[in-house]
C-alpha cells in the first residue's frame, strides 16, 4: 500500500473544533446527520490537497474568506492547526487569517523519526515552504518529498453531477488520461488509456459495470478528430446489439456507478481515495456492488467515504465505520467498536441499528 494518512489533527476549522490524533485506518466510512460534519472533514483533504497543489488562497476564496473557514468565526478562533502523520513523517502547519481575508501559513514543520520535527518557517502568501523545499531540490527535501507525493496523489471523487451537460457524458482529448479527475471529465480517454496499457484492470471494470448494467457489453472508445485535436467519448455497446450507444443514453445511476467502478479499480491508486455520498442515484443491487468494489480497493490504497446510506452501511464491519454528530455546535467524530454493539448485532445489521439510532448518527437538536 502507498504512503497513506495514519493519523490527523484539526483545530478551528469550519466545525471542527478540535479533533486530535484521530486514527484512520485502510478503510473509512463516516456516517452521520446532514450538518453533523461529514463534508467538513472531507474539506481537510480539499485543503490540503489545495496547499500542496499551490492554489490554498484560491481554495480560501472560493469558501467564502478565511473568516468563514474558522469555526465560530474570527471572534472566537484566531488560528487553525493541522497536522499529518504518515507512517515515520509528518507535517503540520497553522493558518491565520489576513487583512484580505485570505490565509497566511505559519508554524509550518516536518517531522522525520529519527530527527523529530523539523521548523520550515512561516509564509505570509499561502504557499508551503515544504513544498518549496521539495521543489528546490534542498538537501532536506528528502525527508518531505514522501509526504508531498501522498498528498499531492490524492483523488476527492464527486460524481454528482451526471445531468447531459455533465463533462463525463461529452468528448475530451485522448492525452488526458494520466489520472482520472475529480469529476471523471475524462473518464473516456482514462479508459481508453487502460485498453491499451492495462487490459486485465479494463476488463475487471467491465465486468462490474456488466454486473450493475446487465445489458451492457462493453465500451466503445473510438477517437475522432476535432481539428488538431484527437477526442474520445464514453460511447458503449448493448449485448445482443451492435448499434453504438452514446453517454447521453446511459441514466444518472448507470453513468455514475461506472466512474465509480473505475475509480476504485483503478490499477495504480493514488495514495488515499476520497468520496463524498457515493450512492446517491443507486439502486441497491449496485450500493451491494459499491461495496464490494470499496472493500477491494482498500487492499491496495486507503479508502475514506462519507455516507448517509444505511444499505451501504450493512456491508461493513463496525470498526471501519467513523460516526458524526454535533454537540454544542461542535462535530465530533468517534470510531465504532464491535464489543459495544455485541448483543445487538445477534439481532440486527449495522444499517439496522443506525437508523434506529442505536449507533448515534442521526440529527441532533441543540
Amino acid at each position: 500500500m502507498s504512503t497513506s494518512l495514519d493519523k490527523l489533527t484539526i483545530k478551528g476549522f469550519k466545525s471542527i473544533d478540535e479533533l486530535v490524533d484521530f486514527e484512520l485506518k485502510a478503510l473509512n466510512l463516516i456516517i452521520g446527520a446532514n450538518g453533523a460534519g461529514k463534508s467538513n472533514f472531507i474539506s481537510f483533504f480539499k485543503m490540503l490537497r489545495a496547499l500542496i497543489d499551490g492554489h490554498l488562497n484560491r481554495y480560501i476564496r472560493d469558501s467564502g474568506g478565511a473568516s468563514d473557514l474558522m469555526f465560530n468565526g474570527l471572534k472566537v478562533t484566531k488560528r487553525m492547526h493541522f497536522k499529518a502523520n504518515f507512517g515515520v513523517r509528518g507535517f503540520r502547519f497553522d493558518l491565520v487569517a489576513t487583512p484580505k481575508n485570505a490565509c497566511a501559513i505559519e508554524n509550518e514543520a516536518r517531522f522525520y523519526e529519527n530527527s523529530g520535527w523539523w521548523p520550515l518557517g512561516d509564509n505570509d502568501q499561502g504557499i508551503s515552504n515544504m513544498v518549496q523545499e521539495v521543489k528546490n531540490k534542498d538537501r532536506d527535501g528528502i525527508y518531505s518529498k514522501p509526504v508531498l507525493e501522498a498528498i499531492a496523489s490524492w483523488q476527492i471523487y464527486h460524481f454528482h453531477d451526471t445531468s447531459a451537460t455533465a463533462a463525463m457524458r461529452g468528448y475530451e482529448i485522448v492525452q488526458d488520461n494520466r489520472v482520472l479527475r475529480t469529476d471523471a471529465a475524462n473518464i473516456a480517454a482514462f479508459l481508453l488509456h487502460l485498453k491499451q496499457q492495462n487490459l486485465g484492470a479494463y476488463v475487471d471494470i467491465v465486468n462490474a459495470v456488466s454486473m450493475v448494467i446487465p445489458f451492457f457489453d462493453d465500451f466503445i472508445l473510438e477517437p475522432r478528430q476535432s481539428g488538431a485535436k484527437t477526442e474520445v467519448n464514453l460511447s458503449w455497446r448493448q449485448k445482443g446489439s451492435d448499434y453504438p450507444m452514446q453517454p447521453y443514453h446511459l441514466s444518472d445511476g448507470s453513468i455514475r456507478f461506472i466512474c465509480l467502478a473505475t475509480a476504485l479499480l483503478q490499477p495504480n491508486p493514488p495514495s488515499t481515495i476520497i468520496i463524498d455520498e457515493p450512492e446517491l442515484g443507486l439502486h441497491p443491487a449496485a450500493i451491494a456492488m459499491l461495496a464490494e468494489l470499496i472493500e477491494v480497493a482498500s487492499t491496495s490504497t486507503q479508502v475514506v467515504v462519507a455516507t448517509q446510506s444505511p444499505a451501504l452501511v450493512d456491508h461493513f464491519a463496525l470498526e471501519h465505520i467513523i460516526v458524526a454528530n454535533r454537540e454544542n455546535g461542535r462535530s465530533i467524530f468517534k470510531r465504532l467498536d464491535e464489543k459495544d454493539f455485541s448483543v445487538w448485532l445477534e439481532q440486527y445489521s449495522v444499517g439496522e441499528l443506525w437508523t434506529k439510532n442505536v449507533i448515534a448518527g442521526g440529527p441532533t437538536y441543540e
